[in-house]
């Protein structure tokens, strides 16, 4: 068997990277309308678009921040599981410590449910869990301090 490396002063050919852009969570939710409704009014979201008649898909966006919501008729975690092991379902950042602060103060006035109460944590960010109508954990993280 020949081994089969190249020699160090041989050239080698450059392949670009495909490079990724965005991802977009999708959450599961029991009825599409109600929960535009709550990430238009409390998250301050837009609606890009709903899909169907009666919907059962659509999308919510806030400046680069995108949710796609899917209408699941049926139970998709057994029991409590999402609360009991903190299943986050989208994790969302912000770039500044005072950003993720106003952030958790406006939903605050909104009266957003939320799963965990901003703190800050051993690694460094600040971080607080909102609730949505169908158990969906977001987590809301930005630099504890700029």
């Amino acid at each position: 068997m020949t081994n089969q490396t190249p020699h160090i002063d041989e050239p080698r050919a450059a392949t670009p990277r495909p490079v990724l852009n965005s991802i977009e969570a999708q959450l599961f939710v029991a009825d599409v309308k109600r929960s535009c409704d709550f990430y238009t009014s409390k998250l301050g979201f837009a609606v890009e678009f709903i899909y169907g008649d009666p919907p059962h898909y659509a999308q919510v966006f806030r400046d680069n921040a995108r949710l796609n919501l899917k209408l699941v008729r049926e139970a998709v975690f057994a029991g409590d599981i999402r609360k009991r092991e903190h299943l986050l379902s989208a994790s969302i950042t912000v770039a500044t410590a005072n950003e993720i602060k106003q952030l958790f103060a406006s939903y605050q006035a909104a009266g957003v449910s939320f799963h965990q109460e901003q703190r800050q944590e051993p690694w460094g960010a600040r971080t607080f869990i909102v609730r949505d109508p169908d158990e969906n954990l977001i987590l809301f993280a930005g630099p504890a301090a700029d």
